[in-house]
């Protein structure tokens, strides 16, 4: 890395704070860093605007049922002010994000520590696996990659790249060969190899595709004959932008192969981000990793705080500033 890339980097805000620019900018709509609650208490009126805002931004009827429901009690036993509403607003969709808040650990003891990336066509996963490959790699780690959609040759090649930018190897088997018999052959060259984490693509597959979503099961299926803790993560990718699409996505999937973890991608592609409140609402599935842009460090573990003030607007004092280490 030269100087000027250095300084750039050394410069660039960090992930939350992007967030928030992305989640803000250009908003007819949303939340807009609470402005709009200046010497409001709260009413009718001012509960009909949050329940608009909360749905625009992707939140859904139930969380955000649940929401005004909280606000309605906090405020009851505060003060009726635009300060108690600011802290009110922020505390709620917390606490529904803050139980799904569970990082992602890699455990020594299952080795190869297998991550089973699933999704739909163009959620990110092989971009998220290029990431967390980087990620990992800078823990110590010794990584290895799993082209798992044995139908497009693009695919492969994507991760190909991946693997040659981080330097970790990449197992791919001949265009057309039956998915599961390609993992499993990937899990025995990364035991033979005493690789600490295989991350495993797979073909985009839509929920309601019955076919394919057994064909999913099959490669689980596989891998546990293989090693009978694998996968040890089963890691849902959804795209932001697609909305409450993604709560269906997640349910799908996570019937058919049971998810373990859920990364959201593509908050800079117009996704709103409230869809993690429905999914969090619902679901029982612990939230990883928040992805936007192609850049390897465009991706950071969830944290529901810093999430919810990204999300509202708000000032995150902890967050890093340009040029802080």
């Amino acid at each position: 890395m030269n100087t000027d890339d250095q300084n750039a980097a050394a410069n660039k805000p960090g992930f939350f704070a992007r967030l928030k620019q992305r989640l803000n900018k250009g908003r007819g709509s949303g939340f807009g860093a609470l402005g709009w609650l200046s010497g409001r208490s709260l009413d009718a009126e001012l509960e009909e605007e949050i329940e608009e805002r909360l749905l625009t931004a992707d939140a859904g009827v139930d969380a955000t049922e649940k929401i005004l429901q909280g606000l309605r009690l906090r405020i009851k036993r505060s003060r009726n002010n635009d300060d108690a509403l600011r802290t009110a607003l922020r505390d709620e969709p917390v606490e529904i994000l803050e139980p799904r808040a569970l990082p992602l650990k890699i455990d020594a003891v299952k080795k190869p520590f297998v991550v089973l990336m699933v999704g739909v066509n163009g959620s990110g996963k092989t971009t998220t696996i290029g990431k967390l490959a980087r990620l990992y790699k800078q823990q110590g780690l010794s990584v290895m990659l799993a082209a798992g959609d044995t139908y497009r040759a693009a695919a492969t090649e994507q991760l190909q790249v991946w693997g040659e930018r981080n330097d970790v190897p990449v197992i791919a088997q001949a265009r057309g060969t039956d998915p599961a018999a390609g993992i499993y052959a990937a899990l025995a060259a990364a035991r033979a190899r005493g690789a600490d984490v295989l991350l495993a693509d797979t073909a985009g597959r839509l929920q309601n595709q019955e076919g394919l979503m057994r064909e999913l099961q099959k490669v689980v299926r596989v891998a546990g004959k293989f090693d009978e803790r694998a996968p040890h993560e089963v890691m849902l990718v959804l795209d932001a932008s697609l909305g409450q699409n993604t709560l269906s996505q997640a349910r799908q999937f996570s019937a058919a192969v049971g998810v373990t973890g859920i990364t959201l991608t593509k908050l800079d592609g117009g996704g709103r981000g409230g869809i993690l409140l429905a999914i969090a609402n619902e679901l029982d599935i612990p939230f990883r990793f928040l992805g936007m842009g192609e850049q390897a460090d465009d991706m950071a573990p969830f944290e529901a705080e810093k999430f919810v003030d990204a999300l509202l607007g708000f000032s995150n004092n902890q967050e890093k500033t340009p040029g802080q280490e």
